[in-house]
């Protein structure tokens, strides 16, 4: 389905959907930051900068509680969190190097085991993508195989006009609903001219070279080149939205507490440390090396695609300057 929505409409759209309960999270200026964030009104939304974190918050918290408990006298109190409390949710203005991780995310929480703490967030987020029109040196999506203008992920596709509005194209049931739900702020399409794509740097890498050499070289010195900057911080998976790590702790007291999912990160020197005190990743270029496995060859081989959607974000954000395109681009050429 293919239709027209103006940009007077598309805010009517949004505070329709706010004034009904429906949590509606897009970009919005937080500090001075563009952040994906729950909107109290249209107006606070902002769609022409890429949000410094990824979209992945919204369905996969960095933190989130699973499970409560409370001790009385000799009594135990376990209970359980219930997924279905999570609320419906329209998650808007979502860039295609956002969106085309979801499927990436729903292959790993859906294979041996139904995380339905992600699965039920899932199952009620729709996802309203959003073509870039602007780029920056860090964007690379083109590189390993992706464009301004790609759908995978989305259910309702924006493609910006000059002049103003979007065409709107559907792509699963839960598009169509957002539309049907709402017709008379749709028309059908016109004969406007859809805006420039963006234009990110576009030599492709060839990753299934990458993949080869990656195979053939865990054990490679060139891995402590590669690593010698990275300090560990971590700061390129919590802004990555392809990277699904987390770890699952207990917090409180003897008396009373929670089971909690947080986000992890291989780069952490305590992510593979063992409680023998061994640690089979005890020092950073292993670590990096991981990441770049991770990426390029593991997910690779277990889902035959790539855990990596170029937004550039690791690149933007890296306190010392680590370019993850420039070395996935050095050993395609190995």
């Amino acid at each position: 389905m293919q239709k027209y929505i103006s940009r007077q409409n598309f805010t009517k759209l949004l505070d329709q959907l706010i004034a009904t309960g429906t949590r509606v999270v897009a970009p919005r200026m937080n500090a001075g930051t563009p952040l994906y964030e729950p909107l109290a009104s249209s107006a606070e939304m902002v769609m022409d900068q890429l949000p410094r974190r990824s979209a992945k918050e919204a369905y996969f918290p960095v933190c989130e509680d699973i499970m409560t408990y409370e001790k009385e006298g000799q009594k135990v109190s376990i209970t359980d969190i219930d997924p279905a409390r999570f609320p419906e949710t329209v998650l808007v203005g979502v860039r295609p190097c956002d969106a085309c991780a979801i499927p990436v995310l729903d292959a790993v929480f859906s294979w041996d085991y139904k995380d339905e703490f992600f699965l039920e967030r899932r199952r009620k987020t729709t996802i309203v993508g959003l073509a870039c029109t602007t780029s920056d040196d860090a964007c690379f999506c083109t590189a390993v195989g992706l464009s301004p203008a790609d759908t995978k992920g989305s259910d309702l596709f924006l493609t910006p006009l000059e002049g103003g509005g979007y065409v709107c194209e559907t792509f699963s049931d839960k598009g169509e609903a957002l539309i049907n739900d709402h017709t008379s702020l749709f028309n059908e399409p016109n004969n406007a001219t859809p805006l420039p794509l963006a234009q990110p740097y576009t030599e492709k890498f060839d990753l299934k070279k990458v993949k080869v050499w990656l195979d053939e070289h865990f054990e490679d010195s060139s891995w402590d080149e590669i690593a010698l900057r990275c300090v560990g911080c971590g700061a390129c998976a919590f802004v990555c939205p392809a990277c699904h790590c987390f770890d699952i702790v207990d917090e409180g007291t003897e008396k009373a507490g929670k089971r909690r999912k947080n986000w992890d990160a291989c780069g952490f020197w305590k992510f593979t440390h063992h409680a023998s005190g061994h640690n089979p990743r005890d020092q950073q270029p292993k670590r990096y090396r991981n990441r770049i496995m991770h990426k390029f060859k593991y997910y690779d081989d277990k889902f035959g695609q790539t855990l990596c959607t170029g937004c550039g974000r690791c690149i933007r954000v890296c306190p010392v300057g680590i370019d993850i395109a420039q070395i996935v681009e050095e050993i395609s050429k190995k």
